[in-house]
């Protein structure tokens, strides 16, 4: 074989590229944006977060050596730098989703909304730390193991999720496309709990050991609620359009009112409501509304009749 000719690797090499080169092979799987504007960095949006976390937690994350003194200095800074990059990130996302614009323009609009959105996100980080705090407050009273605070704050897996969550909540509250996504799921590697951002979350929530833990995009969920791990929030069934698809938006997760208890494994599914106080035992599937103060006992069919008894 002389040298010009090709190896047999290499023969699998150029019949391999030419397949995947194919328009008919990558039209459905590759992206090209309209715009010019790369997609949006899971490794920028990291930052971001890292950022965010060591100005709603000064001293646990960021500078150790963090004094009250030197505080608005590194959090003039590190806000600066997040907004920044945030506004980046959050200008990549709409352009990802605008059908606006002529092939490789780049969209000034997008890049205008992308810093206003950035600036109203950042008006919102003092009422995001108010409720990591009752977050926080939440995990030390309601974990027996936990030995401070501080302990729920740096270590907890708990605590990392709702952070990212309530800062994707606001996100997505802000309409901000496909970053508060990625930002849940950065989350949801981490630590193996799935919290979409949609899902609105109320003050004092707790998830104990939350490994498993699913929350669906459209759930609804109030005050002092405790969640233990492999509990899914769930849809149970879509509403379908004339071609079959499922239906975009519709509210199809579970609402949890106030003070409800949900153990380990249990599965609730649909729009249904579980009332004020409710318990639902371990292993549980249940498709149907809870009334207050209901308990639904671990092993019962899910058309048993409640047992009003106190506690599992």
């Amino acid at each position: 074989m002389s040298a010009s000719e090709p190896t047999a690797h290499g023969t699998v090499i150029q019949r391999v590229t030419a397949a995947l080169c194919s328009p008919a092979s990558y039209e459905q799987v590759s992206h090209r944006d309209r715009h010019d504007v790369p997609m949006p960095s899971a490794a920028a949006l990291g930052e971001i977060v890292g950022l965010l976390q060591s100005v709603l937690f000064p001293g646990y994350f960021g500078p150790a050596d963090l004094q009250p003194a030197t505080m608005p200095f590194y959090v003039g800074s590190a806000l600066d730098r997040a907004a920044r990059l945030l506004a980046e990130q959050i200008e990549r996302g709409l352009c990802f989703a605008c059908a606006e614009g002529e092939e490789g323009d780049r969209c000034l609009r997008c890049a205008g909304q992308a810093r206003e959105t950035a600036d109203l996100f950042l008006l919102r980080l003092p009422e995001v730390r108010r409720l990591l705090a009752t977050d926080v407050a939440a995990a030390y009273e309601g974990d027996p193991a936990a030995t401070s605070p501080g302990e729920a704050i740096f270590c907890y897996p708990s605590i990392r999720a709702l952070t990212h969550h309530r800062l994707a909540h606001e996100l997505h509250r802000l309409g901000v496309p496909l970053i508060p996504r990625i930002v849940s799921e950065l989350a949801h590697s981490a630590t193996g709990i799935d919290i979409h951002p949609g899902a609105a979350i109320g003050e004092r929530f707790f998830m104990d050991h939350g490994t498993g833990i699913v929350i669906g995009a459209t759930c609804r969920i109030g005050r002092e609620v405790r969640v233990y791990q492999g509990v899914t929030l769930g849809a149970r069934s879509f509403p379908l359009d004339d071609q079959g698809r499922p239906i975009k938006g519709v509210p199809r997760h579970p609402i949890v009112e106030d003070g409800v208890i949900l153990y380990a494994g249990s599965t609730i599914l649909g729009r249904v409501t579980i009332g004020k106080g409710a318990v639902i035992g371990g292993n549980v599937w249940l498709t149907r509304d809870v009334p207050p103060g209901g308990r639904v006992l671990q092993g019962r069919p899910e058309d048993a009749a409640l047992d009003s008894g106190a506690g599992i």
